[in-house]
């Protein structure tokens, strides 16, 4: 006569044993859940990408970009949809992500290149706390450069020290301005500013004029004369990052003339936000397996042939940030004394 299952468990097992034999089915009934790879978790999902500016703003036209072809690399596929959240200039679309989108991965934000800035500065309206945010990566580099014309007196970065420059400027919080504020207050150099032009490419007639002898902009305000600079007509004296362009690999970084570390915490302060290029940001605590897969996704869309020749075709920069990059800059800045935060708030007050 067979004995009950009971028994045959109460003669065969004891104690510690017995327990482990009788939960064996319920952890083994658990274990899909726990092991769920991200393809089953986005697989069937909606991501949504949170983008703070308004639509056919340069960070709303590469984010639709990138969207096309992101979602081939992520794992499952999920679908990706573009939401604009254009208030207060990406700060409410940063406060969003960070307070209230879910933590999993399934909501992206694309804010602005000056949100550590903004929060260093003491935003009023801003709660996200930027340095908690997950960076994913960041496409575009709108690295900034300073040319002079033909007959200035000037064909290296170090003349900027050594004689008066003319420069054309649109006015305060531009770049136009900014630039050559900075390097004559931080490092002394002589640059002087004729304000009120409308635009860089006015401040490039004025130079073709003898008007003025140079100006300083982001690199995409000289795609128009690209030819003159090819030709010697406009000379690329400097660029304002640390990190070297693409485009000019010889031009020399105004970081090189920095003789205290003070004088460069000060220019990263005003100038590392080009860094960011347009960012990509998650909010705190998703997992880190998902965060992988997802920088890693964002990498391989990005040097994707067929988002590069829709990019080119679009004249849309994707230059890839790593989000090594993005953490680096960020620790970086937020090492910056506060009394010279003050004393960036009082030479560059448009800065935010």
């Amino acid at each position: 006569m067979l004995k009950p299952l009971s028994a045959t468990l109460k003669i065969g097992l004891t104690g510690g044993k017995r327990l482990a034999f009788l939960l064996a089915p319920l952890l083994l009934m658990a274990s899909p859940g726990q092991a769920e790879t991200e393809a089953e978790f986005f697989k069937g999902k909606q991501i949504r990408l949170v983008v703070g500016f308004p639509a056919g703003n340069e960070y709303d036209l590469g984010a639709r970009l990138l969207a096309r072809h992101y979602t081939r690399h992520l794992p499952g596929n999920p679908n990706i949809i573009v939401q604009n959240m254009p208030q207060a200039a990406s700060i409410v679309a940063a406060n969003f992500v960070y307070s209230q989108a879910p933590r999993d991965g399934t909501v992206i934000g694309a804010v602005t290149r000056n949100i550590v800035n903004q929060a260093l500065f003491g935003h009023p309206n801003l709660v996200a706390e930027p340095q908690k945010f997950i960076w994913l990566g960041s496409t575009s580099f709108p690295g900034r450069i300073c040319v002079v014309g033909q007959k200035a007196p000037a064909t290296a970065a170090a003349d900027i020290f050594a004689k008066e420059l003319v420069f054309g400027s649109v006015g305060p919080g531009n770049s136009t301005n900014t630039l050559p504020t900075v390097f004559n207050h931080v490092l002394g150099a002589k640059i002087k500013l004729i304000e009120g032009y409308r635009g860089t490419a006015d401040v490039l007639l004025a130079i073709e004029r003898d008007e003025v002898q140079g100006v300083c902009a982001s690199n995409g305000q000289f795609r128009a004369v690209s030819q003159a600079i090819e030709s010697g007509k406009l000379r690329v004296l400097l660029r304002a990052e640390e990190a070297k362009m693409a485009d000019y690999p010889n031009a020399q970084s105004i970081y090189d003339f920095a003789k205290t570390e003070e004088q460069r915490q000060f220019m990263r302060f005003v100038f590392a936000s080009t860094e960011y290029g347009r960012p990509y940001v998650l909010p705190p605590e998703v997992p880190a397996s998902r965060v992988a897969a997802m920088r890693k996704a964002l990498a391989d869309a990005v040097a994707d042939p067929e988002l590069i020749a829709e990019a080119e075709k679009a004249q849309v920069d994707m230059a890839w940030r790593s989000p090594e990059d993005l953490e680096r800059i960020t620790a970086s800045l937020y090492k910056t004394p506060p009394e010279l935060i003050e004393s960036v708030k009082k030479l560059v007050p448009n800065l935010n």
